[in-house]
């Protein structure tokens, strides 16, 4: 599990997050007019969703007059670590690697990318040694 992630969040509640994300900051209204080109949901039930997603931790809000301004404080990659987690859970011990054999034998996988990763797989090995060492 991320150590010190907010609760997980329903798939709408990950919608409305991906409209915040998107924007920036947003009001209920604005939400909801997003929502409302892509399906029928009443605007009740948006705020209440927004209020919950809040009461989760992944947003604030501030005043602007009588508008609450609705803003990500988790970013992006929280759902996704989350989301790995439960997938590594699932499928047990193993899973890292086999996940990431998966991702790298991917026909689209740029030069550019596979540079990106080699350079997160050498800081993660420069952290771990670091923590190693601390422990000593």
């Amino acid at each position: 599990m991320v150590k010190n992630a907010p609760q997980a969040l329903s798939e709408a509640q990950q919608e409305i997050m991906e409209i915040i994300w998107d924007r920036g900051e947003i009001s209920v209204s604005e939400v909801w007019d997003v929502l409302r080109e892509r399906r029928d949901v009443a605007r009740n039930t948006v705020q209440t969703m927004i209020v919950r997603i809040e009461q989760k931790g992944w947003i604030e809000h501030r005043s602007i007059g009588r508008t609450f301004v609705y803003k990500a404080v988790q970013p992006r990659t929280t759902t996704l670590r989350q989301r790995l987690d439960d997938l590594m859970s699932a499928a047990g011990r193993g899973a890292a690697e086999a996940l990431v054999t998966a991702l790298l034998e991917d026909a689209s996988l740029t030069k550019d990318a596979a540079d990106r990763i080699r350079d997160m797989i050498d800081e993660a090995e420069q952290r771990n040694k670091k923590k190693k060492k601390g422990n000593r």
